[in-house]
């Protein structure tokens, strides 16, 4: 097996660590296998892969997208380290509202997989960081929402306390009013 899977606290959630293989050479693992991920739950395919670059104190989020273009995605730092959030949006759900976080980093090599019906956000701790993560459905920005980062309801224990945001993310709604189209 290349991956072992670990529920969060939410158990949709999945920290996954990857098989490293490592030598003077280098290392070499495997970031996907959809045979793997499928037995252990995540039957979705990736569409979309994106790169983000950022500085420390950097916090990109609480982002999502609505229904029928919800996004799922599989994060990784490769390089840095971050703090990686999800929020559960589905309002059926017995974990609605709550939030679970973990750090990830090029060092370690985990991933975090976040299903659709979550908002997602992470801030950098290292000098610079570098995020791949791939996305269930391609970007449509007519359909993306946003939460404050710091909306007192959901409560992050985020690492930094004055984050460098972007405009978007200073003006994100409560979680109360976000529109959420997630059951």
């Amino acid at each position: 097996m290349a991956f072992k899977f670990y529920p969060t606290d939410i158990p949709d959630v999945l920290l996954i660590k990857p098989r490293c293989f490592e030598d003077h050479r280098g290392f070499f693992m495997e970031t996907y296998k959809a045979s793997e991920f499928q037995a252990n739950g995540v039957s979705k395919n990736f569409r979309q892969t994106n790169h983000s670059r950022s500085g420390k104190g950097v916090l990109r989020g609480l982002h999502y997208q609505l229904n029928p273009a919800a996004q799922g995605k599989l994060v990784r730092a490769v390089s840095g380290t971050i703090f990686d959030v999800a929020v559960d949006l589905r309002k059926s759900s017995s974990t609605y509202g709550r939030w679970v976080g973990e750090f990830l980093s090029a060092e370690d090599k985990n991933m975090l997989y976040i299903p659709e019906g979550f908002a997602h956000g992470f801030c950098v701790i290292s000098e610079t960081a570098e995020i791949l993560y791939s996305c269930t459905h391609e970007y449509v920005p007519d359909l993306e929402r946003g939460i404050a980062w710091n909306d007192p309801t959901i409560n992050i224990q985020w690492p930094v306390s004055d984050p460098i945001l972007s405009e978007r993310d200073r003006r994100a709604p409560l979680f109360a009013s976000a529109e959420k189209n997630f059951s």
